[in-house]
């Protein structure tokens, strides 16, 4: 063992072990859920109707982030299937459990009468928080860090606590924390959008649409360090084009992390977070050209089953239960629809 590292197991239950990564995942689902409850109620949408939401959301990102990773690397899996379910060892990705939380979201959504664009914009300040906390698993579980640093860039440069510079050190040799520069790429971003999500000019989809830019573009440049990408094999033009948008960062001082060719020469994640950013302006584009997104962010939500506003049926029914309540004289005696007092004799 190198340095302090910090116990991937928090505390055991007996024979079960309970892994950091498990709870940092849970705590981002948790500050996620508390986000888009207080959000919600701005428009009318009740705290359940997020929780019935993560309850399937959670589940569903999950299987889809493991889907993706093992798709990708399926040689290491195929003769040992049974690790394909240790999740807390990590090995899950961002880009599945997005597919498999959208394809969830989506027949939600239409299960309920809402519009996807409109639910989703009030969830997108919830994915990226939870991406933020997310990442500190990564940090725990000591993957999915860059390339090698000298302890003095880490301790001098970046000016890191030694709690951090010695979990970036993996058997002796020192990393970029890139779990770091992305969870702080996507604090800036939450900020933006608690920002953004209160301008007039907003219409509805394109808080969304803001998340997969700005995480997509974060991402890009990151990946570029990591040493444990995702890649396949791809033409040559394609992987010189990716590595000439990632050329920046060497004005940095950055270098890009080791990716073997024989294994693929195409990050798998810096490909997608282009075609995202390209798919969401052009989708931004589009949208506003056609009258797609004639509503703004700040619109009512409309229930498209009821055609009524997000929480009017839930005020009805307050409504009417009240009305069904026996009447009440001043002094709190309650009387009958005969006006006989309740009060026996």
């Amino acid at each position: 063992m190198f340095g302090l590292r910090l116990d991937p197991i928090a505390f055991s239950l007996g024979s079960i072990n309970v892994h950091w990564y498990g709870i940092i995942l849970g705590t981002a689902a948790l500050v996620g859920l508390l986000l888009a409850v207080q959000e919600g109620k701005r428009f009318g949408l009740s705290p359940d109707f997020f929780m019935d939401l993560l309850l399937f959301g959670v589940p569903s990102a999950i299987i889809g982030a493991r889907i993706y990773f093992v798709a990708f690397q399926w040689n290491e899996y195929k003769h040992h299937l049974m690790d394909v379910f240790k999740i807390w060892n990590g090995g899950i990705a961002i880009y599945g459990a997005l597919i498999g939380a959208f394809a969830c979201g989506i027949i939600y959504f239409r299960k309920k009468g809402y519009s996807f664009w409109r639910v989703a914009d009030i969830c997108a300040p919830s994915l990226i928080a939870g991406q933020m906390i997310g990442r500190w698993g990564n940090f725990v579980n000591q993957e999915a860090y860059g390339g090698e640093v000298s302890e003095n860039f880490l301790r001098h440069t970046l000016h890191l606590p030694n709690w951090i510079v010695n979990q970036m050190n993996v058997e002796g040799i020192y990393h970029h924390p890139t779990f770091l520069y992305e969870s702080l790429w996507n604090l800036l971003g939450l900020v933006i959008f608690f920002i953004l999500r209160r301008r007039p000019f907003l219409r509805a989809g394109e808080l969304l649409f803001a998340y997969f830019i700005w995480y997509s573009l974060g991402r890009f440049y990151v990946e570029g360090l990591r040493t444990d990408s995702l890649a396949f094999r791809g033409a040559d033009w394609a992987a010189s084009l990716l590595n000439g948008i990632w050329s920046p960062m060497k004005a940095f001082g950055f270098k890009q992390g080791f990716l073997d060719q024989t294994y693929g020469n195409i990050r798998v994640s810096q490909l997608l977070a282009v075609l995202l950013i390209i798919v969401s302006i052009a989708m931004i584009f589009i949208r506003r050209r056609s009258g797609a997104a004639s509503e703004r962010y700040n619109d009512p939500i409309i229930n498209f089953k009821t055609g009524r506003p997000a929480g009017a049926e839930e005020s009805a029914r307050a409504s009417a239960q009240s009305d069904d309540k026996p009447l009440e004289h001043s002094s709190g005696d309650s009387v009958d629809g005969a006006g006989n007092s309740g009060i026996k004799e």
